[in-house]
């Protein structure tokens, strides 16, 4: 990373800092395939005197979501108190998910990760892509056909061990002819369905940190990603025609009630 500029070194700065315990490493349990990345993201609701009211969603990209079990890795710096790195297997794990129309993107309301959480003693500390990070519309109107740099926060899949470590990969962003977003760049395997990250200047050395918004599958060098300008309005129309559903993406997690735990310890 010898040839990044001075604003690039400082947008990787900022992701780190402000997004790097925003992502969760999951992939089918027991099979070396559908590995991806998702991550933490609060949409606002509404701002009033007491505070902000958020409703909170895991985001990734909707294939690799499509399984029966699956395993999320979990960091010790996600959770207090600190516990060693644990694996969750998670059952029934595709009927959790809402697909946002054909966005390719699924998102989770993560009340049953709080609920899991309360049960076994700890609480997350997460960080998340907020509704302030993440690009608007007029973020995303701006991109033209030159490339940008961008860079991608995801796990990859380590040679041999099969490792999710964290990586800040690097590449570029730009609109494709047919007028969406694309990821000019490799992604490693692991990061499908990761943020997408861009520094916009502000004059001088000032940016501001821009979620652009989750890179989708592909078979080339070029991937496709759900912006975050329409997800925004996806996750609006959900609201709207489900409300009930929608409300129990909020941050005050269920009492643990009798129902089946769709988690399993292993590690």
């Amino acid at each position: 990373m010898s040839d990044l500029t001075g604003l690039q070194h400082a947008t990787i700065d900022a992701i780190v800092a402000n997004a790097g315990r925003a992502t969760l490493p999951f992939r089918r349990a027991h099979r070396d395939e559908r590995y991806a990345t998702a991550f933490w993201f609060n949409e606002l609701v509404e701002t009033t005197p007491e505070g902000e009211r958020v409703r909170q969603y895991l985001v990734t990209a909707g294939e690799p979501t499509r399984v029966e079990i699956a395993e999320f890795t979990l960091r010790p710096e996600l959770c207090a108190p600190a516990m060693s790195a644990e694996t969750l297997v998670w059952t029934g794990f595709a009927d959790g998910w809402t697909h946002l129309g054909d966005l390719g993107v699924a998102v989770l309301p993560t009340s049953g990760l709080h609920a899991h959480g309360d049960r076994k003693g700890w609480q997350w500390t997460t960080d998340e892509i907020t509704d302030g990070m993440a690009a608007t519309d007029d973020d995303i109107a701006a991109l033209g056909a030159e490339p940008v740099p961008a860079y991608l926060l995801g796990h990859d899949v380590g040679a041999g061990n099969g490792a999710r470590e964290q990586a800040v990969v690097v590449g570029a962003v730009a609109r494709a002819r047919r007028g969406g977003i694309v990821w000019a760049g490799h992604v490693p395997q692991g990061c499908v369905g990761a943020p997408v990250f861009i520094g916009v200047g502000l004059g001088g050395d000032s940016f501001r940190l821009v979620c652009v918004g989750a890179v989708l599958p592909d078979g080339g060098s070029r991937h496709p990603i759900a912006t975050f300008d329409r997800i925004r309005t996806a996750l609006s129309r959900l609201a709207s025609d489900a409300p009930s559903a929608v409300e129990a993406a909020g941050q005050s997690p269920p009492k643990p009630g009798p129902k089946k735990r769709w988690w399993q310890r292993h590690g």
